[in-house]
């Protein structure tokens, strides 16, 4: 191969593409935007009978925390699949997904969050590797303050706000809340 046949390295700068508003990353050589845009995560707040499944983090960020089986939404994968696969992935859990219970806004991380309300097919659950242990918990007996993140407290707290109900409108961030730890 010549010299001049090899693949030019791309180079980025940091500026406003024509007809947008914000800074973008853009190629210097064939005019590419490399648009950045939020992460979504899935996740459910699952019950067996009147018990929740949470799941103690094994990994970082909040190890040793407890938090939802969730996780980031795979390539090609519908929302309703991803959840049922965290739930796997983390606690090994089969889920019958009943209705989207909330969608939560995360913008100091750009996150987009998508929770669902879900059932277990068994109770026979077991942790996965990235959780350290895993319990279903009486309501009386949820660790609250040893909870991960703001947004397992709102899903719990809006599960139970629609327990019962067989149909409602999906929740979302409480008032002024943004996630901020």
């Amino acid at each position: 191969m010549a010299e001049t046949d090899e693949p030019k390295a791309q180079s980025f700068e940091q500026r406003v593409p024509e007809g947008d508003d914000r800074l973008r990353r853009v190629c210097q050589d064939c005019g590419f935007v490399d648009y950045e845009n939020p992460k979504i995560v899935v996740g459910a707040v699952a019950t067996w009978g009147d018990k929740v499944l949470l799941c103690r983090r094994a990994i970082a960020p909040r190890i040793g925390y407890w938090t939802l089986p969730a996780g980031y939404l795979e390539i090609q994968e519908s929302a309703v699949d991803g959840a049922c696969r965290e739930a796997w992935e983390e606690a090994r859990a089969r889920l019958d997904i009943d209705q989207l219970l909330a969608v939560y806004s995360i913008p100091r991380i750009s996150q987009i969050q998508l929770i669902y309300r879900a059932r277990l097919v068994s109770p026979d659950v077991s942790a996965g590797p990235e959780t350290q242990e895993l319990d279903l918990f009486d309501w009386a007996d949820i660790p609250w303050k040893d909870i991960a993140f703001p947004s397992v407290h709102w899903a719990l707290n809006d599960f139970d706000a629609v327990r019962g109900m067989t149909g409602f409108a999906p929740r979302s961030n409480p008032m002024g809340q943004t996630g901020d730890m």
